[in-house]
């Protein structure tokens, strides 16, 4: 070291600068032949195409090729198989270095559940939109007389009333009750009296009527098994001689009792109320 130091020393300054100068373009080169090595520069791949493939095929392919995976996320479509690969990046056939990452969406196994819209009230074609929007369905659509002609009276999943906000499974069939309007014809108003709640309201529902008010006493126990005593409007007029006529649409109210009331017996009941 100090005969290198020495030697140096005695040599012309021009001499000393471009031995120094020849050093670092040594020491530079041989960095970057060195970073080069460990970054593989110059090496190039095409990226293999997998969209459409099984998560687990897509994943052997993109790995044999030497890229790295990531599932960086997934949705859902119910009309390709579930673990699909939906997208990649980069796209298929783009060439980027050895050793890169390639992102891949897939399709859920399951579907996600949505939250039920409020319908009541729209118009069916809006009703419709709506549905479509939040991934819902349209299953049946039923019309009952109504004046609010074509408008949604009432949204059902699975055979019963929904309301908005509920969460049900993605792509689950929606009944709409939608109103047809007031029919021009009229019908006797149907005796009611000594049925059953439930046979009164389904016999309501295929007039078309519908039921308003339902008063029970505070001795009913089950709605549906409790009987009619009383019904607004009434069969005949305050005569009892000329029937009434009702509209479908129209309305009905109800009262109730835990067990059948004979007629006479209602009768005084009525007539002991008017004498208090």
């Amino acid at each position: 070291m100090k005969k290198l130091f020495t030697y140096l020393t005695r040599q012309p300054f021009w001499v000393n600068l471009l031995t120094a100068l020849a050093l670092i373009f040594l020491i530079g080169f041989l960095f970057l032949k060195s970073l080069s090595w460990f970054t593989n520069h110059g090496e190039y791949l095409k990226v293999p195409a997998v969209k459409g493939q099984n998560v687990d095929n897509a994943i052997k392919i993109l790995e044999a090729g030497g890229f790295d995976v990531v599932i960086q996320d997934s949705v859902y479509l119910d009309s390709i198989p579930r673990y699909t690969v939906i997208k990649q990046l980069p796209e298929p056939d783009a060439t980027v270095k050895v050793n890169r990452t390639v992102f891949l969406t897939i399709n859920r196994a399951a579907p996600p559940d949505v939250i039920m819209p409020k319908l009541e009230g729209l118009s069916f074609r809006f009703a419709y939109d709506m549905l479509q929007r939040n991934h819902l369905r349209l299953g049946d659509t039923i019309y009952r007389p109504d004046f609010m002609k074509g408008s949604v009276l009432e949204q059902q999943y699975d055979g019963g009333r929904i309301t908005s906000g509920t969460k049900i499974p993605w792509g689950a069939r929606i009944t709409l009750i939608i109103g047809g309007g007031l029919q021009v014809e009229q019908m006797l108003v149907p005796d009611l009296v000594g049925m059953t709640f439930a046979e009164a309201k389904a016999l309501l529902e295929t007039k078309g009527i519908t039921l308003a008010s339902v008063i029970a006493m505070t001795t009913v126990r089950d709605t549906a098994a409790a009987y009619v005593y009383k019904q607004n409007p009434e069969r005949f007029d305050i005569d009892k001689t000329t029937p009434l006529y009702i509209r479908p649409g129209q309305t009905m109210d109800l009262w109730l009792s835990p067990t059948p009331m004979d007629v006479d017996s209602l009768k005084q009941k009525d007539q002991k109320d008017l004498n208090q």
